[in-house]
C-alpha cells in the first residue's frame, strides 16, 4: 500500500500566498546561493538579510552548517546524502515562500543536478540562484574554517572540489553569478540587493 494513501493535503483550504504577501507588502522570492566552502555565501546572505530587514522587509535565512546541527544533522557527504539535504532545504524554504517571505539560503549545492531539483520543489518563478563565483585555490588560501587544511591531510571525506564534484555554471545557465575574487564581500552584496528590490517590490 503506498504510504500516502491516508494522508489529505489541506493546501486548497489555506489562506493563499497573496494574502500574506499583501499583508507583508512584498513578494516571496527564493535566492539559492551556492558555491565552494570560503567563497563567501554565508557572510553575503548574512549581509543581505540584514540590509533587507533593515528596509523593513521580512527574509529567513537558511544556512548550510545550521541545517546540518539540526534539521539534517543525521545525513552525510555522500551524493545521496546531499540530494537529501537539498530536497529537506528546499521543501522549508518553499513553506516560508508559501508565508510571503523572501528566503535566502547558502548552500554548496555541488552538482546542477541538485540545483534542478530545489528548482523544481520551490517553482522556477519564484527561484533565482546564484553563483558565488571562488576558485578552489582562492578558497584554499582563505580556509576561513580551517576545512581545507584538514582535507589536505585526508581528515574531511568526500571534501567538494578535491573528493567531490562541483559544477559551476555554464554559459547556458541563468544563474546570477557573483565574483568574490575579483570584488570584496561588501561590493558583492550590494550588488546582490541591486538585483533583489526589483524582484521583490509588491505592485
Amino acid at each position: 500500500m503506498n504510504k500516502t494513501n491516508n494522508i489529505f493535503s489541506e493546501f486548497d483550504r489555506m489562506l493563499g500566498r497573496d494574502a500574506k504577501e499583501s499583508q507583508l507588502e512584498q513578494k516571496g522570492h527564493v535566492f539559492w546561493l551556492f558555491g565552494l566552502s570560503g567563497s563567501g555565501k554565508s557572510t553575503i546572505a548574512d549581509a543581505v538579510e540584514r540590509s533587507l530587514v533593515a528596509k523593513g522587509h521580512y527574509v529567513k535565512l537558511l544556512d548550510g552548517d545550521n541545517i546540518r546541527t539540526g534539521l539534517n544533522k543525521d545525513l552525510s557527504f555522500t551524493d545521496e546524502d546531499r540530494a537529501e539535504n537539498i530536497r529537506r532545504i528546499s521543501e522549508v524554504a518553499r513553506l516560508f515562500l508559501d508565508a510571503g517571505f523572501i528566503v535566502i539560503t547558502s548552500f554548496i549545492s555541488p552538482l546542477r543536478k541538485y540545483r534542478e531539483l530545489a528548482e523544481t520543489i520551490i517553482g522556477k518563478s519564484d527561484f533565482t540562484k546564484v553563483y558565488i563565483n571562488a576558485s578552489f585555490s582562492k578558497c584554499t588560501e582563505r580556509d576561513v574554517k580551517g576545512l581545507y587544511a584538514k582535507a589536505k591531510e585526508g581528515d574531511v571525506p568526500n571534501f567538494t572540489g578535491k573528493d567531490s564534484l562541483f559544477e559551476a555554471p555554464n554559459d547556458s545557465d541563468e544563474d546570477w553569478i557573483l565574483d568574490t575574487e575579483q570584488f570584496t564581500a561588501n561590493e558583492s552584496t550590494q550588488d546582490l540587493l541591486n538585483k533583489i528590490l526589483p524582484i521583490i517590490k509588491k505592485t
